[in-house]
């Protein structure tokens, strides 16, 4: 036997209104726990590219290394095909400026740099990808 009966909605619903501005400080958008905070450093972090580590600043700085725009281009291409298949932890060789960088590609952080003189010889541990640019 059929069922008959017309259900109607229980809950009521609040009026739809236009946001306005920017939703990160729009109340009536921001209604998620901490939902905007991690829009705005995903977001920031889409922008910004590849940043690099404590250490990796420290190895930059202690062996001259200077990285050039065109360069950071690179990296940040490098890091990108590296990640469309899949690596974690990546070796990024650029072989105009001769520099090795370990990349961590699920957060898109330069973990350490070495120079040529610095990666001859040199056995690179905890990587499951190379990509040579």
């Amino acid at each position: 036997m059929a069922e008959n009966s017309i259900y109607q909605l229980q809950q009521s619903m609040a009026p739809v209104t236009k946001i306005t501005g920017n939703p990160a400080y729009n109340t009536n958008y921001n209604q998620g726990k901490n939902s905007t905070t991690s829009f705005n450093q995903l977001l920031t972090q889409e922008i910004a590219g590849v940043k690099f580590s404590q250490h990796a600043q420290q190895r930059l700085q202690s062996r001259s290394i200077k990285l050039g725009q065109a360069e950071l281009v690179k990296l940040n291409d490098a890091v990108e095909k590296a990640a469309q298949k899949g690596a974690n932890e990546s070796l990024v060789f650029m072989s105009n400026s001769n520099l090795a960088l370990v990349v961590s590609v699920k957060n898109k952080t330069v973990i350490t740099v070495m120079d040529g003189a610095n990666s001859k010889e040199n056995v690179f541990t905890n990587i499951d990808s190379a990509v040579i640019v």
